[in-house]
């Protein structure tokens, strides 16, 4: 053998100067300008496999293959250009209270036309519903809105457990919503159209509904389960919804304790995507969503599936979310997953009686689309401890065996392990921190935002630092001295790495988070190279054993990164609805590096096979240093882009008006309440020369009046007025018209320290209630709900002020309620409550001067405003 297979074979260089034996140990490596060869095959590879099936989508289906019975991608797409043709579709609106219900009764008539009556029963119901709930901090009050509910029957069915599909065709203020959600409204039609004409018949009965008012939000849902005659059958429920336009749809929630449900998607989505991660973040209801899976889990004791449109969410709930944005291959791929998913669970024999199943949660995933991996919690949990003990137990052999072959003590490696161990803590720190430094550091001089327009910009933003952190420790190891093989060194340095995620997945999964798969996972595909190669003599050869490891590591890359390239398709447009009070880089970077972490953690360290690693290091400097600049100096980094990728800008026409106790005006006012929807605010409208002379915060007027004395919204406002902008005007705002607050009677009750005030309000179909007693005097009790409020002996967790979102649809009927105040004193001769009545219209154009202002407002900015009026009583 010679010189050099000795070196190679890892055999001890057991004389000569440390500068000699680092001289040796050079010339084994691989030369230097194969490294960028190296990481350009794992780029290569990302958007080789990981980008085409990220976005890949079945043809759809058209007319003329209604014969093979399956979901006709065309049929639906023709039912969404009419339904999205209406326009917005506002609770209490004409185009949503009246075309778009006689549209979808049109349609249905078509369906029952048509339906196999030997084989299935058909039943439509048109539900007018009132009803109340609290959600968030406010009651949700609502009054005949509308659900059209549709009864799918087996013939001489005898199952008296029914299955729930579950949409709504209502809209946001100025969207034509054919994203969210008309896409998944015709995609019901059409899976009510094909089961209903085959002869494949079920067992349980299904129950489409298609609600009316969600965007309110979840009145309808709530309506119909606590309220419609077929709502106490139902056992489950497949919720449709959507977060943006076109691509796939993702199964973001299961459950709840029911994991049949995931393996019934296993079986029969025929186009899988879904990850348990996206369920938990999710649920920690960090996100700027809800969906109506809320109400029937909360309300109705449901369990189910909850899935929405995702990708593309810079259109969701504006003006773009269009009929043209969707292809057709969408509707196909949805309607595939959701017709298999109804037969299968409406022959499930568990949904006779689902309790019997609740075994607990599942761990679940899809592998780039292609194949759907599901297990129980408690599996998962079995596992995660499994696989980090295996990996802390074959890095103690693996260095034993250095240890051995290398000639030196085990005390000797084990020295160097815990070094480098540190090392790898640092690094992994350093992985994902650096990234957020960058996200904090930019946010800091206003540059938030950068990527959204341009994604790309998020490699050299934050990948490129995170690969850098989690190298440089590393890098620096390798250059100290040392008495075992170059080899041996870089193993010690991947078994560090092992060690921090096998403890990241242990704390994960103490803590309770089945998310802990994906590091499990990650760890599984070092595990099993490094079994291999200490089975065999490549763990001892040189650089052997990573042929294997790069092979292996392939298949954690590309799920890795597939995930990861998941959540920031989903999450970067979110951040541009996640509120001025969040610096959203500091979600997004520190996804990306996360991402980064686990996809390249086990191969950035191999760049130290190569010859002059640091060439590699100065590339990744070269290409953050290089993206920053461009973010920041050019209008690449500029975040908004007409039509595609715009800024949401919130505003209301208001008109607020104080009433003082002796029926005096104290305040009448006019100007526009800003709700901006990103964290760069007003200030790109600044830099396009809008006139918001004048703009200032709301927060002064929210520490001294009832709810900022202003007509806020709903619920999101509210949490948000903190961070609200007024912008006065001094031409008086004139709007459509004025809610009608009339006190009826005001009656001193027997105990003589109660006062009952009855009310009658009448205005336009968005109103709020803000009331406030004040500081002796309680409301002990009133015609909302009871749990609400702080009376004596209630446990409400509410104090005030208190504030009723109230909305209606069909019925306009006037709002009817009493207050009960009680006052140790009894005297009601002074003022005991402040009462504030907004009044919004939504469907209403501004006038002469708002239309003027909104001209302003540059293209790459939509705006979603209307009048507002807030009347301030004392009584």
């Amino acid at each position: 053998m010679g010189d050099k297979d000795r070196l190679i074979s890892d055999e001890p260089v057991e004389s000569g100067s440390s500068l000699k034996r680092q001289q040796q140990q050079q010339n084994t490596r691989v030369p230097w300008y194969l490294a960028s060869g190296f990481l350009l095959f794992w780029v290569l590879l990302f958007y080789a496999v990981v980008i085409p099936l990220f976005y890949r989508l079945p043809t759809g289906l058209t007319i003329e293959d209604v014969s093979k019975g399956g979901f006709i991608a065309e049929r639906a797409q023709n039912n969404l250009y009419n339904l999205a043709g209406i326009g917005p579709k506002v609770v209490g609106s004409d185009a949503n209270e009246n075309q778009t219900v006689a549209y979808l009764m049109s349609e249905l008539e078509l369906i029952e036309q048509n339906v196999l009556t030997d084989y299935f029963d058909l039943e439509i119901d048109v539900q007018v519903v009132s009803g109340s709930y609290i959600h968030w901090t406010m009651i949700n009050m609502y009054q005949g809105v509308q659900n059209i509910v549709i009864k799918l029957s087996p013939k001489n069915t005898t199952s008296e457990s029914y299955l729930l599909v579950n949409s709504h065709f209502d809209s946001k203020p100025t969207s034509p919503s054919a994203g969210d959600a008309g896409f998944m409204v015709v995609t019901i039609l059409e899976v009510l159209r094909v089961m209903s004409r085959t002869k494949q018949t079920f067992e349980h009965p299904i129950v489409f509904l298609l609600n009316g008012a969600e965007e309110n939000p979840l009145e309808a849902s709530h309506g119909f389960i606590t309220q419609h005659e077929w709502a106490p059958f139902i056992k489950a429920v497949v919720n449709l919804d959507a977060a943006g336009s076109g691509g796939r749809e993702i199964l973001f929630q299961s459950g709840p304790n029911n994991p049949w449900l995931v393996d019934a998607y296993k079986n029969n989505a025929r186009h899988p995507f879904a990850t348990t991660m996206a369920e938990e973040i999710f649920q920690t209801g960090l996100l700027p969503s809800d969906t109506d899976f809320t109400i029937f889990t909360k309300y109705g004791n449901l369990i189910g599936l909850d899935m929405a449109q995702c990708i593309n969410g810079f259109l969701y709930h504006t003006k773009y979310d269009r009929y043209d944005a969707i292809p057709r291959n969408a509707y196909q791929n949805t309607g595939d997953n959701v017709l298999s998913l109804v037969r299968a669970l409406s022959n499930a024999t568990q949904l006779h009686n689902p309790s019997a199943y609740a075994t607990g949660h599942a761990v679940f995933f899809d592998f780039l689309g292609l194949y759907f991996v599901s297990y129980s919690a408690t599996t998962g949990v079995y596992l995660n401890y499994i696989v980090a003990a295996s990996s802390l137990l074959l890095v103690f052999i693996s260095l034993w065996r250095i240890a051995d072959v290398s000639h030196i003590t085990t005390c000797n490696v084990s020295s160097w392990f815990i070094l480098i161990l540190i090392l790898q803590i640092i690094a992994f720190v350093l992985g994902v921190g650096l990234p957020v430094v960058v996200a904090y550091v930019m946010d800091m001089y206003g540059l938030s935002l950068t990527y959204f327009s341009t994604p790309a910009l998020l490699i050299g933003l934050y990948v490129c630092p995170s690969l850098l952190g989690l190298s440089l420790p590393t890098f620096i190891y390798f250059k100290l001295q040392r008495n075992i093989s170059f080899g041996h060194h870089l193993q010690l340095a991947l078994h560090g790495h092992a060690v921090v995620l096998a403890l990241v997945g242990i704390a994960l999964t103490v803590y309770g988070l089945r998310s802990a798969y994906v590091i499990t996972w990650t760890l599984i595909f070092y595990v099993i190279p490094l079994a291999l190669n200490l089975l065999t003599t490549l763990h001892d050869r040189g650089y052997s054993w990573s042929g294997l490891l790069k092979a292996v590591q392939i298949l954690p890359f590309l799920y890795n990164s597939y995930l990861f390239y998941t959540f920031l398709t989903l999450m970067v447009s979110m951040m541009g609805r996640f509120g001025r009070g969040t610096n959203p880089d500091l979600i997004v970077s520190a996804l990306t590096a996360l991402g980064s972490v686990l996809a390249l953690g086990f191969l950035l360290p191999l760049i130290n096979m190569f010859r002059r690693p640091s060439f590699v290091l100065l590339i990744l400097l070269a290409v953050s240093g290089l993206t920053i600049y461009t973010a920041t100096s050019t209008q690449i980094g500029f975040p908004y882009r007409p039509k595609t990728n715009v800024e949401r800008i919130p505003f209301l026409h208001v008109r607020r008006i104080f009433h003082e106790y002796d029926g005096t005006v104290s305040k009448d006012e006019s100007g526009y309440l800003f709700n901006f929807q990103d964290r760069r605010g007003a200030a790109p409208l600044k830099a396009y020369k809008v006139n918001l002379t004048g703009l200032v915060s709301i927060e002064s007027d929210c520490n001294t009046y009832m709810f900022c004395g202003l007509p806020l919204y709903d619920h999101r406002w509210v949490k948000n007025r903190l961070k609200g902008m007024w912008l006065p005007r001094e031409d008086p705002i004139t709007p459509p018209g004025t809610p009608d607050l009339q006190l009826v009677s005001k009656t001193i009750l027997a105990d003589y320290t109660t006062v009952r005030l009855e009310y009658n309000l009448t205005g336009p179909d968005h109103m709020s209630l803000f009331i406030q007693p004040y500081e002796d005097v309680v409301i002990s009790n009133w015609s909302f709900l009871t749990s609400y409020i702080q009376a004596p002996g209630s446990t409400s967790s509410y104090p005030p002020p208190y504030h009723i979102y109230f909305t209606y649809g069909k019925d306009k009927s006037p709002l009817q309620f009493f207050i009960e105040l009680t006052k140790a004193d009894g005297d009601f001769d002074v003022p005991v409550m402040q009462l504030g009545v907004s009044g919004h219209y939504i469907s209403s154009p501004g006038d002469a001067i708002s239309t003027k202002f909104v001209k302003t407002i540059p293209p790459f900015a939509v705006t979603v405003d209307w009048p507002a009026t807030y009347h301030r009583y004392i009584f």
